[in-house]
């Protein structure tokens, strides 16, 4: 590794890296071009297949869409194939992706499509009502359908763009640093603003994934974290791409169904939050399929208690368990848990990436030395380079080549890093300080505790007091003052949740990070 300048920042990098992400996937090509790509029901795409679907759909948005480099085009995709070939396709145009959460609303799809300026839109058909909102203010611009349907403004059907194509575009000039993707961020803290990924940001991410992971080749994924988040578009898809993986596809998590994908297709490497985990070991027939070929389980956005830790473990003797963590602004990783780690960290979500710098500064902004708790600034060439065209954000958002994560954190004498608690999360409970981190992951030691989050509430004398959330495990009924009788043999009595409420599911985002702003909200509503 050496050090250079980075989106204006002095940064480490690995020397030895492709430029681009169409340069990583031309030579991956090269390397394995009867390797599959993409799988996904019934279609089994190579390598050599991949690169001429990308030549020919970007070869029909230059002559259909008039597209030129940094333009915006939006996708309303789930896991399926043509997300992947529209994200190829843009970046050899250099035109920027728009990646769209399919759970948002109607409103807040067309004001990020706004937002973004974006000129092209590709969408499934069941988000048709969208499209014809969007048509109706831009009637000009190009709209991709991947299946048939009624809309009131002309489309093109995604498959005749590969019966109508076949001239060679000449692709412009990219370089490293230039953007590829606008992805908005989940919204936990306000309005959603737009992190411009680049493609040094991506290379980066996925070599730093791949000098940690040291995964035995031929690589194959199963995706079921959305690809329009970060975790399954950088940490599964680009990471397959650049590594000459398979991304196996699979358009919204069901237990069964996922087991069986993980047997049939020999899946070695999975991604995923902590529930996804639990769910797999729950499902009846857990135990009667092979999983075997599974060689590593990575996962991040929520803690997973020591219990669960241990019982993957026992369940999968031969797999490699790595906690992860980072955000959209990280481009995926920020710290990963190492190859081989003691068993008395797992409370750790790892150590900082090869080409990551961490630290922890106190409320004026000064750095505090190993083992004291402060607000966690991460710095790196997978940090993205701005918030588009929000300048107010990035200014508040990034100190001195640092990005500034809002989470507090503390790292050991080793190296491992500690989430405690969002900044803004913290309960002060008549002046102690109680983290979430350190409550929700007794919470989860409960034999009954399926998911917790907690937040504070409001209280005459101590200020605020905390309420747990809990969802129990299937056929388990906890009773608030059993779950209060356990915490108090483990935290102090301050930190024991004052409330304690029983609840079917913990509200996520994309990335399966737990909404505590919506739990304030359940909150203000019971009062």
């Amino acid at each position: 590794m050496n050090r250079e300048t980075i989106h204006g920042r002095e940064v480490y990098v690995f020397d030895d890296r492709p430029s681009t992400i169409m340069e990583a996937f031309e030579k991956t090509v090269r390397n394995y071009p009867e390797r599959e790509a993409i799988v996904w029901n019934d279609q089994r795409i190579t390598y050599l297949e991949l690169q001429k679907q990308v030549h020919q759909l970007a070869s029909w948005m230059t002559d259909h869409g008039s597209l030129k480099k940094n333009d915006r085009v939006a996708l309303l995709l789930g896991n399926r194939p043509e997300f992947i070939q529209m994200f190829l396709a843009c970046a050899y145009l250099g035109v920027i992706v728009v990646p769209l959460n399919v759970r948002s609303s109607k409103k807040e799809l067309l004001n990020m499509i706004e937002k973004a300026g974006a000129s092209m839109l590709c969408a499934e058909a069941d988000y048709a009502e969208v499209v014809e909102d969007w048509q109706a203010l831009h009637p000009t611009y190009h709209v991709i359908m991947t299946d048939a349907v009624t809309l009131n403004e002309p489309y093109t059907q995604f498959d005749h763009v590969f019966k109508t194509t076949s001239s060679k575009t000449d692709y412009p000039y990219i370089t490293e640093e230039d953007p590829l993707y606008i992805m908005f961020t989940s919204g936990t803290t306000g309005e959603p603003k737009g992190a411009v990924g680049s493609h040094v940001n991506v290379i980066h991410s996925v070599l730093n994934y791949s000098q940690v992971f040291q995964a035995t080749e031929p690589i194959r994924t199963l995706i079921a974290v959305p690809l329009f988040h970060v975790t399954g578009l950088v940490g599964q898809m680009f990471y397959m791409i650049i590594r000459g993986g398979t991304n196996v596809l699979m358009k919204r998590y069901q237990t069964g169904p996922y087991l069986d994908l993980i047997e049939r297709e020999k899946i070695t490497f999975l991604f995923n939050v902590p529930t996804i985990y639990i769910m797999m070991m729950s499902h009846e027939q857990f135990t009667s399929y092979d999983l075997s070929s599974i060689e590593i389980m990575a996962f991040g956005g929520a803690p997973m208690s020591p219990e669960t830790i241990s019982a993957l473990m026992k369940a999968l003797p031969k797999s490699r368990l790595h906690n992860a963590y980072g955000a959209t602004e990280t481009t995926s990783p920020a710290a990963i848990m190492p190859k081989d780690y003691p068993l008395d960290k797992t409370a750790s979500v790892g150590k900082v990436v090869p080409t990551g710098e961490f630290k922890m500064v106190d409320e004026t902004g000064e750095e505090l030395p190993a083992g004291e708790i402060g607000e966690l600034y991460i710095k790196g060439p997978m940090i993205v380079q701005e918030y588009w065209q929000n300048q107010e954000a990035v200014q508040r958002s990034f100190d001195k080549g640092y990005w500034k994560s809002g989470d507090m954190a503390m790292i050991d004498e080793d190296g491992f890093l500690y989430i405690m608690d969002r900044k803004k999360d913290i309960i002060n409970r008549g002046g102690e300080k109680v983290f979430s981190a350190e409550v929700e992951n007794i919470l989860y030691g409960h034999p009954d505790v399926l998911e917790a989050a907690i937040i504070g509430v409001p209280d005459d004398i101590f200020g605020e007091e905390v309420k747990a959330y809990i969802v129990p495990k299937e056929g388990k009924h906890p009773s608030p003052s059993a779950i209060q009788t356990y915490m108090k043999d483990h935290v102090a009595d301050y930190k024991v949740p004052k409330k304690i409420e029983i609840i079917d599911f913990l509200p996520r985002n994309p990335g399966g990070k737990i909404l505590k702003t919506k739990l304030m909200q359940l909150e203000k509503q019971s009062q």
